[in-house]
């Protein structure tokens, strides 16, 4: 079994370019308002005063190209196929559904959970779909012929966590990773269901991880704020970063990204610390201080910058954005760790998105001020807002290629707006 493992999971031994120098030491730092671009508002929002008088009608504004509206609950989870136009979502209805992105049809209902279903993804060839939930269950359907994505059954239902927190698919092959909040991260393979992993080692619910873009480790941090570095084929870390390491102490992770050369991992906090670690050598190399203290940071991610003529071009080690609670998105030069410019909402940012190359410059934010919105990362410029939730947007995910972005509501319907 070991000999196919190792097939599944792509692991391969060899050396990569490091971003950041060896000798890079820890670098503090602070938002001193010397920002080589700062993104003001707009101008747009809601208008202070004694709200609506009873004789004005409230026109709800909703620029959305399609809706699907089947939960009649909170919608805590998205995703999206790789290459068909499908969504499959997930709800506190204890539901999850694929549905066609283009048309609002519904493909398929989800069932068999007992409570909200709180994870959804696609597998990286589109043949399965994995639904994860907070009663534990980690539940499968596959893709039925090979004409088309209309046909899809139950395969077979993964259990061992006591929460399931997330789950991600491997880059390559069938192998389905999920974090609990038990504090173990369980690894599956597909179709048999069979175990591979069970890695022990965290003291706190498993807030997040996933797999290196390269497909040749895994990596996993909790609520405690210890993060760990996996070999798939070794329960035992490559690894570990915990709070007693004072340059890394974050007090819990929420959040964090990997840089698509699999070097550089970064990772925020629930208290707005953002650490950026060279995998290569288990160490911190950086900390960014542009987030407000006690503010949570809910998501990070790396986006890919072309030229632009009269912008300043990042140095090596990649462009990474990290988005909080307060409602601010900041775009990080790793090469001097310096910001380069912040993005703002009006209320917490709950997800990132950047678009597949060549447009890998722009960068969609979800909101819990109900409203989504695409960036340029090259200069901070708003390029369109997305509008159409009347509650907090709790994620949202790219389609069709990048064209669109599906979304997740607190309102129960999920909306599909164009991302440019």
């Amino acid at each position: 079994m070991a000999a196919a493992h190792e097939e599944d999971v792509h692991i391969e031994e060899g050396e990569e370019d490091e971003f950041i120098d060896p000798n890079d030491v820890l670098v503090e730092v602070v938002e001193d308002g010397d920002m080589l671009m700062d993104e003001d508002e707009d101008g747009e929002g809601e208008v202070e005063g004694d709200g609506p008088h009873p004789d004005e009608e409230i026109v709800w504004e909703d620029n959305s190209i399609q809706h699907f509206p089947a939960h009649k609950k909170s919608v805590f989870a998205i995703s999206t196929h790789p290459t068909a136009p499908l969504a499959a979502s997930g709800g506190e209805d204890d539901l999850g559904y694929i549905w066609e992105i283009t048309s609002g049809e519904e493909i398929v209902k989800l069932t068999g959970h007992t409570d909200s279903v709180t994870s959804t993804a696609f597998s990286a060839d589109g043949e399965f779909v994995a639904t994860g939930g907070m009663d534990g269950k980690v539940r499968i359907w596959r893709r039925v012929g090979k004409e088309h994505y209309n046909q899809w059954e139950f395969l077979t239902e993964l259990t061992g966590p006591d929460e399931v927190m997330w789950i991600r698919w491997h880059p390559k092959g069938s192998v389905l990773l999920a974090g609990s909040n038990d504090t173990t991260v369980w690894l599956w393979q597909l179709p048999s269901g069979n175990t591979m992993q069970v890695f022990a080692g965290h003291t706190g619910p498993v807030t997040c991880g996933n797999f290196t873009p390269d497909g040749k480790r895994i990596i996993t941090a909790d609520a405690n704020g210890t993060l760990i570095f996996w070999d798939p084929r070794s329960p035992s870390p490559i690894f570990k970063l915990s709070p007693t390491d004072v340059r890394f102490a974050l007090d819990g992770i929420t959040s964090l990204a990997v840089n698509p050369a699999s070097t550089i991992a970064v990772v925020g906090g629930s208290t707005g610390g953002v650490r950026v670690i060279s995998l290569r050598k288990g160490e911190v190399v950086g900390a960014l201080a542009g987030h407000q203290e006690d503010e949570s940071v809910e998501a990070v991610e790396f986006v890919e910058l072309g030229p632009l003529s009269g912008s300043a071009a990042p140095a090596s080690g990649g462009v990474v954005v990290t988005g909080a609670t307060d409602g601010k998105a900041c775009i990080w030069d790793l090469g001097t760790m310096r910001l380069r410019a912040t993005l703002e909402h009006g209320d917490a940012v709950t997800s990132l998105h950047r678009l597949p190359v060549p447009k890998g410059h722009l960068i969609v934010s979800a909101s819990a001020d109900k409203v989504l919105r695409t960036w340029d990362a090259r200069t901070g410029t708003l390029v369109r807002e997305h509008k159409g939730h009347s509650e907090p947007v709790l994620g949202a995910a790219l389609g069709l290629g990048g064209g669109v972005v599906v979304t997740a509501g607190d309102d129960g319907v999920c909306l599909v707006f164009p991302t440019e």
